[in-house]
């Protein structure tokens, strides 16, 4: 498969210093470039699937009339969160 570029972005010549002194050793702007458009294209990927389940749920409990407290909600959300803190405390041991 044949690559393809990415457009080139102007910026300040004080933001591309800036950039360039959080590069990491060997690490090229192009480098650091890529590793953040796919970042950013995972993060809007994976912020889709969220709001689509939101949705999706926001859909079942209309037609269910099967809603959730929010007070439930946070416990069982605190208790996993309790869970798992629990579960890095014992690894750290």
């Amino acid at each position: 498969m044949k690559t393809a570029t990415i457009p080139s972005v102007r910026v300040e010549p004080d933001f591309r210093a800036e950039v360039e002194a959080v590069l990491v050793d060997g690490e090229t702007l192009s480098e650091f470039v890529e590793a953040s458009v796919r970042a950013g294209v995972e993060r809007r990927r994976v912020q889709a699937e969220f709001v689509e389940r939101g949705l999706r749920s926001r859909d079942e409990a209309r037609r269910t009339g099967e809603y959730v407290d929010a007070d439930s909600a946070l416990e069982s959300l605190q208790r996993k969160l309790d869970a798992a803190h629990g579960q890095l405390a014992s690894k750290r041991k």
